[in-house]
């Protein structure tokens, strides 16, 4: 007896799902940008188990996960930035006590 469609596919809907509420519930910059690459490590999951459970040999979903972790390594560098310049400027990370881009 093998791993399923559907165990992989819950496997990732759970994982989205802590992903979702971490990012909506923490406070820290880097927890949120974690919990988000923890939303995209789900959505590549989904991507190659439909790749591998088709049974296409194009690898389709295997280059769109590749694709999703390239974009997901700039967002996180760029945010990582972000969050060190906010805490040099600011001197803190909370989300919450961020406000700049009120008027």
């Amino acid at each position: 007896m093998g791993i399923t469609l559907s165990q992989v596919l819950i496997l990732a809907a759970a994982m989205f799902s802590i992903g979702l509420y971490g990012a909506l519930t923490r406070k820290s910059v880097v927890i949120v940008v974690m919990c988000v690459e923890l939303m995209f490590n789900a959505v590549n999951l989904n991507l190659v188990a439909f790749s591998f459970f088709t049974g296409l040999s194009a690898l389709r979903g295997q280059v769109f996960a590749v694709f999703v972790m390239v974009v997901s390594a700039c967002e996180l560098g760029l945010c990582m930035a972000i969050a060190i310049l906010l805490y040099r400027n600011r001197a803190t990370i909370e989300v919450d006590r961020i406000n700049m881009m009120k008027w």
